[in-house]
């Protein structure tokens, strides 16, 4: 048996005290981003290490439009933590961020049906 400085370190794992630093502590966006608004990555070029690697991470998943709720499961981050990181990025210029367009706040009934028949899917 190996001893433990003679093995690989473990990959750092997400954990809430890390969300809570990258964050910077908010709960929620400085503005409204509806968990349904889709995002894209607005540069082809990828992320430097000058940004965290959550940035790199929604930079890369969002070479495909993907929803703010797809974002954090796929990064496996929590919905509020997705949508500040999300937000900042788009402040600056690092993604783009299509809201639904919902008229007098009555949902749209095409986005109730696509979730679901996406659930169904599940």
């Amino acid at each position: 048996m190996a001893a433990w400085h003679d093995r690989e370190p473990e990959p750092e794992r997400s954990s809430l005290v890390r969300m809570y630093a990258v964050t910077g502590g908010r709960t929620a966006p400085r503005g409204a981003l509806a968990m349904e608004a889709l995002v894209s990555s607005s540069t082809s070029m990828r992320l430097g290490m000058a940004y965290t690697r959550e940035y790199r991470a929604i930079s890369e998943l969002c070479r495909q439009i993907r929803s703010v709720a797809e974002v954090s499961a796929l990064l496996r981050i929590p919905l509020g933590v997705a949508r500040v990181l999300i937000a900042d990025m788009e402040a600056e210029g690092l993604v783009r961020v299509y809201q639904p367009q919902l008229e007098a706040g009555i949902p749209d009934k095409g986005l109730l049906e696509r979730v679901l028949s996406g659930l169904r899917r599940l």
